[in-house]
């Protein structure tokens, strides 16, 4: 973060200094942090209420570890009665938006000077793939520059002015992702961070019963491209109509990517290896009129990371990047963020695909696709499947097409936990399961407890679901050591 004084502060949020000693000039140097564990001398302490804690609680300990300023909802006292520093709003968490507002705009100002960055903020959306393109774009920038983007999927309107405010003079590339699970949601994150380039990836089901339905995600995907800066460049999947269609709201330059033929940047000559890694020939627009050529091989498993590839190449290509760089960078980027297609093999023999940090339909049917893949015809496929939340009424639906899916893959075991996704189980039977190869547990516990009988050396094992479901705990715990008992208060 940028040094700001204790009056910037105050000035940035519409806050007030506490106590009335306090000194304006009192210099936050950063970090800017909720967690009082990482609080360091210099760093701005945010006081956020939350469903089960409440930071005004810990912010004593924070100044104590050397906090220079704290945010806060009212006047704050240590232990021993005497004052903390802090600056008093009526909103705390708008508050951290306003200041991340603010000191994007003073990075902005900067970086136009003589000798300044160049900062461009990439800001990614979609229904699924935004924390792997958001990774792989922190990979590629990297190899060129200073950038600054989200740790896992810190999306929303907690997480994303904490990625802003971790930015400082000397950043070049600011990847954001951004999250909506209601309408209104990416018109205030972009109020905080309009973008130079919005990538939007794909419309899909998730978040379905907060939406009212896909044409209510399409609405809410395009805020994105409306709030882009009024020079930026919206990045579109073209292979996805209603992402296309929303050339139609950007301000100005429309960049394409996917696999029909129209897209700017497209892949063609894909293939999988036996891992299910995927290689490409990357097709670019060249200054000249013609289209440069470039190999890429992806370390990441499954094919649909081609898509995520290529938003990546678009929204890289918008920022001026090579083609050449930018197929060096993808081949060279590895999975950064936990239980997203995760691949362990395990000394007994045993393949561990965990992708258990979230789970849609649309994503639920890659993840099956990159097992069968993986397994092929000599090894056995284990699928450990959990709910798929917030779909709304579409529910029932949705989960049981996933059976339906599971089964015309030829799935060999699929362990089916918990209550709210039993329809997966219902619609494997319908397709033609003979039912001894679908398990339904109750829990956690019990699907631990199954599958130490039924796993095997040469099995490949995939653990899915949204990440209210719990299975991460399941996905840590096979690829750590099959005989450690779950722990369910464990952090992810």
């Amino acid at each position: 973060m940028i040094a700001l004084t204790a009056a910037e502060v105050a000035q940035a949020t519409g806050g007030v200094l506490s106590p009335s000693t306090l000194r304006p000039s009192t210099l936050v140097t950063g970090p800017v942090l909720i967690d009082s564990r990482l609080a360091q001398p210099g760093a701005l302490f945010v006081a956020l209420s939350g469903e089960h804690s409440d930071g005004h609680d810990f912010a004593p300990a924070a100044v104590a570890a050397g906090a220079a300023l704290v945010l806060s909802a009212r006047p704050l006292t240590a232990p021993d009665g005497t004052p903390l520093p802090t600056v008093v709003v009526p909103d705390v968490e708008r508050a951290l938006g306003d200041l991340a507002r603010e000191v994007l705009v003073r990075l902005r100002d900067a970086s136009g000077e003589p000798g300044g960055a160049g900062l461009q903020v990439i800001a990614v959306t979609g229904s699924v793939g935004k924390t792997t393109t958001k990774d792989l774009l922190l990979q590629i920038f990297s190899t060129v520059g200073p950038t600054v983007a989200p740790v896992l999927s810190f999306n929303n309107e907690i997480g994303l002015p904490l990625t802003v405010l971790r930015a400082d003079e000397s950043t070049r590339y600011l990847v954001l992702e951004m999250g909506a699970s209601g309408h209104g949601h990416l018109t205030y994150l972009t109020g905080i961070a309009p973008p130079d380039i919005a990538v939007v990836l794909v419309v899909g089901s998730a978040h379905l019963g907060k939406f009212g339905g896909i044409e209510g995600v399409a609405r809410a995907k395009s805020e994105l491209v409306v709030g882009l800066l009024p020079a930026g460049v919206a990045v579109l999947n073209a292979d996805d109509p209603r992402v296309a269609a929303m050339r139609d709201l950007a301000p100005g330059e429309v960049l394409t990517f996917g696999e029909s033929v129209g897209a700017q940047v497209r892949a063609i000559d894909i293939r999988l290896d036996r891992s299910g890694r995927a290689s490409f020939t990357m097709l670019t627009p060249a200054p000249d009129g013609a289209t440069h050529e470039e190999r890429v091989s992806l370390r990441l498993v499954g094919e649909h990371h081609v898509h995520n590839a290529l938003a990546a190449a678009a929204a890289a290509i918008a920022a001026g990047l090579t083609p050449d760089v930018i197929a060096l960078g993808l081949t060279g980027a590895d999975v950064l963020s936990p239980h997203r297609m995760h691949v362990v093999d395990r000394p007994d023999g045993v393949t561990i695909i965990d992708d258990s940090y979230n789970a849609n339909p649309d994503s639920m049917r890659a993840a099956l696709r990159a097992l069968a893949v993986l397994a092929g015809r000599d090894r056995r496929s284990v699928a450990v499947l959990g709910e798929m939340l917030e779909l709304g009424p579409d529910s029932h639906a949705a989960h049981e097409s996933i059976g339906l899916q599971v089964a015309r893959l030829d799935v060999a075991l699929t362990v089916v936990v918990g209550r709210g996704a039993r329809a997966i189980a219902d619609g494997a039977l319908l397709e033609g399961s003979w039912g001894d190869e679908v398990a339904v547990v109750d829990d956690i516990d019990a699907a631990v407890e199954l599958l130490a009988g039924e796993l095997r050396p040469g099995d490949v094992v995939l653990v899915k679901s949204s990440y209210g479901a719990g299975l991460w705990r399941l996905g840590d715990q096979l690829v750590a050591d099959a005989t450690v008992a779950v722990t369910r208060d464990a952090a992810p």
